[in-house]
């Protein structure tokens, strides 16, 4: 094709809260340990590829320093070799039990198979952890990284102080795992507060993600944000829901395998969707055959759909444009069984339809940059405003996170030297202000265990705080013992808090 058809942009936001330490199943560790598996392996195996192959700037990626820290955590690390061999001893047992069924048992041979390949992968490339990975995608330049704040917590709801520590403290942990400080980052949830620009360019930060209602449903380029230079981007709604709809999106197809329905005496799941209003019981076997055939199906749909988009948008503005799709990482293989196929069938077909693939980073340098908007108060939530995170739902949550943002202000952190009791209660504190919580109460999904963790990150914050304040000498021991359950950035310098660091 002579003519480009225009510019395509995936961004990939890989994120997970706090989770070692804290519960295994059904929430917990087994979360993070099956987002690992299934998304972050089979990603970086398909980066890795597109990287060997010389490509470069296929996608954006955004890793949260959350959980960059636990994917290079020795205890998880350990934790998750085990987690691979016992699901590697699953699948053996899965082919004893259905022995007289062939698709469930080609079912359990493939998934030992899978099973096996992860362990190999990991023991072969992940055992020192994941920054040297993810340091040589960066390096190759397939992908553009993104980072954000320490914690992903919902920066709106912060104090100014409190956002522009947890922004700049994220911004040097990516840097130190990977050797460059991002330009750009995936803000928390995409929320924005009007202003926020002000503290991103003072950040260093050049570029960020919004949802494209904040946009005013106009995201055919990306828009200078008020009266800095900083540069937001608008997620096509029309494209990216092809794939993330709740009502009409691919993964809820029959043909796919069903995330919902386990056999639960091997733990592995041998159902494919079916229909939405079927029984798990009732529920036919996976067919890894069908499966493949409607990908390729859905592979060619979202490729038209780009295509498609990408024309009437010429049209409309009179000049190549811009398709911007965002999602979470983990939709990709931990949600979505046949997710990293699509992938890597996507950005394979998007260039031989004309489509120029690139990053963030790329469509800037293209030229895919219109000027100055003035954005709204927004998130990519229900509702695209603040509700899910301010809503009355959490009303309570909301409150305590302001009276524990007073309380951390309150702090006398300044002094010559490292405090480690100051270092880690500063840590309990970002922790317990993850923006996760509050999104887990208001979907009731684990609702308990969100506010059982905010809770206990506040109530380890109050006991640090007491025993600091009264000189007790039990407070180091205290803070060794709570940072052995989470102590995620070691260069945390509780003195940056009071700008002394």
């Amino acid at each position: 094709m002579n003519e480009r058809e225009g510019t395509f942009c995936l961004v990939l936001h890989s994120h997970l809260p706090w989770l070692a330490h804290h519960g295994s199943w059904p929430v917990g560790e087994e979360w993070l340990y099956q987002a690992w598996a299934h998304s972050y392996l089979p990603v970086v195996d398909l980066l890795r590829r597109f990287a060997d192959e010389g490509r470069r700037d296929v996608l954006t990626l955004g890793v949260t320093p959350v959980l960059a820290a636990q994917l290079d955590d020795p205890y998880s690390l350990r934790a998750f070799h085990d987690w691979l061999g016992h699901w590697r001893l699953r699948a053996e047992h899965a082919a004893t039990l259905w022995p007289g069924d062939p698709l469930l048992s080609d079912l359990a041979a493939a998934e030992h198979r899978t099973a096996m390949g992860a362990l190999d992968e990991f023991e072969g490339r992940w055992r020192h952890g994941f920054s040297p990975i993810l340091r040589s995608l960066v390096d190759s330049d397939v992908v553009e990284l993104l980072g954000g704040p320490l914690t992903h917590p919902f920066q709106p709801l912060l104090d100014e102080r409190v956002r522009s520590f947890a922004l700049s403290g994220g911004l040097s942990d990516t840097a130190l795992r990977t050797g460059r400080r991002p330009e750009g980052i995936w803000a928390p949830e995409c929320g924005y507060a009007p202003g926020m620009e002000r503290g991103y360019a003072d950040a260093g930060v050049r570029r960020f993600l919004v949802d494209g209602p904040s946009l005013r449903g106009d995201t055919s380029a990306a828009r200078m944000v008020g009266e800095s230079d900083v540069v937001a981007f608008g997620r096509d709604l029309e494209v990216t829901y092809r794939v993330w709809s709740p009502k009409a999106g691919y993964p809820g197809h029959a043909a796919y395998r069903d995330f919902h329905t386990w056999a639960h005496e091997v733990g592995l799941k041998p159902s494919r969707v079916t229909g939405k209003h079927i029984e798990p019981a009732d529920k036919a076997p996976y067919d890894p055959a069908l499966a493949a055939d409607t990908l390729r199906l859905h592979v060619k749909d979202f490729v038209d759909t780009v295509v498609t988009r990408l024309r009437e948008l010429r049209a409309q503005h009179g000049r190549e444009a811009l398709v911007v799709a965002a999602y979470d990482t983990e939709l990709f293989g931990h949600w979505w069984h046949e997710g990293p196929a699509w992938l890597e069938g996507v950005l394979r077909a998007l260039p031989e339809a004309g489509v120029r693939v690139t990053t963030l980073r790329g469509a800037v340098e293209a030229g895919h940059v219109a000027g100055p908007v003035e954005l709204p108060a927004s998130s990519w939530g229900s509702g695209k405003d603040w509700r899910v995170w301010d809503g009355e739902q959490v009303a309570d949550m909301v409150a305590a996170n302001a009276e524990l943002q007073r309380r951390l202000l309150a702090v006398d952190v300044a002094g010559q030297g490292r405090d480690a009791v100051a270092d880690q209660l500063v840590t309990e504190a970002l922790l317990a202000l993850s923006s996760d919580w509050a999104f887990m109460v208001t979907k009731d999904s684990a609702a308990d265990y969100a506010r059982r963790r905010a809770s206990e990150h506040t109530a380890r914050f109050d006991e640090l705080v007491r025993l600091r304040a009264a000189g007790d000498p039990n407070a180091t021991a205290r803070a060794a013992a709570f940072g052995a359950l989470a102590r995620p950035f070691g260069h945390l310098d509780a003195r940056g808090l009071g700008g002394n660091a």
